[in-house]
């Protein structure tokens, strides 16, 4: 618990055995006040054909399994277990985040932000950590969103905390590559109060199924930016409904 408010986290997972039970050791190691920093680690098991469900058990996380691929449909499984919990953070299950920075996140959402992105790009990543498609794909991706919502985004950061008020208001669709920048969008769409902290990378454990391919790095990008224009059109035409009621 962080000042008096309920922290649940959901790690999306699929073939991360080697990293999982470190993902889950650091999560469980926070402490605020010599107790417990969250409250419910929820891992969902996407698809893995590893040992990934079993390490995330044995580690002290409770295990969901969603069979369905898709980075987003694994979010949508988690969060369907935290009903209780009043802030939901995302985590990846790479064992790339420096735990460290966690705290930054919940204590924006404490002061007031809705959602609350934890940013490489502002943070001292250790070398070698994110890879030039990343970089390039962030670059793009946040450059897309500044120049049609005039926001000075920094990073798609995996690491966000959110709260499950505002949560429930984004009525998240994606199930892949578009769910992180589904929720960045929609927030400002909505007019959330969203804010970035420096949230430092360190090389991941294994190879990603995302950057570390060709195939991946494509239907990743792919994914993204038909999101951000599909948002952005579907917007626009919202937009014109209210002002033009009678067109």
């Amino acid at each position: 618990m962080f000042k008096g408010i309920t922290i649940g986290v959901v790690i999306p997972a699929h073939n991360e055995a080697d990293a999982i039970a470190a993902v889950v050791e650091g999560l469980r190691g926070l402490r605020n006040q010599q107790q417990p920093l969250v409250d419910r680690i929820v891992v969902c098991n996407n698809a893995s054909t590893d040992a990934t469900r079993l390490r995330a058990f044995h580690a002290g996380a409770e295990v969901v399994d969603e069979p369905q691929p898709g980075y987003g449909n694994a979010c949508l499984a988690g969060i369907a277990q935290l009903k209780d919990s009043d802030i939901i953070l995302f985590v990846d299950g790479d064992d790339s985040v420096d735990y460290a920075g966690i705290p930054l996140l919940l204590e924006s959402i404490q002061a007031g932000a809705d959602l609350c992105i934890g940013s490489r790009a502002l943070a001292d990543n250790e070398r070698g950590a994110l890879t030039p498609q990343q970089l390039a794909g962030n670059r793009l991706a946040t450059w897309m969103i500044n120049c049609l919502w005039q926001t000075e985004v920094t990073d798609l950061g995996p690491l966000r905390a959110i709260r499950r008020s505002a949560l429930e208001r984004l009525d998240m669709q994606s199930g892949t590559f578009g769910w992180t920048v589904e929720m960045q969008v929609k927030a400002i769409i909505h007019g959330m109060d969203t804010r970035e902290v420096p949230a430092a990378s360190r090389r991941r454990t294994g190879q990603s199924k995302i950057s570390g391919t060709w195939k991946g790095t494509i239907l990743a990008g792919y994914g993204i930016i038909s999101t951000i224009l599909k948002l952005y059109w579907q917007s626009r035409r919202q937009f014109k409904t209210v002002r033009h009621p009678d067109a």
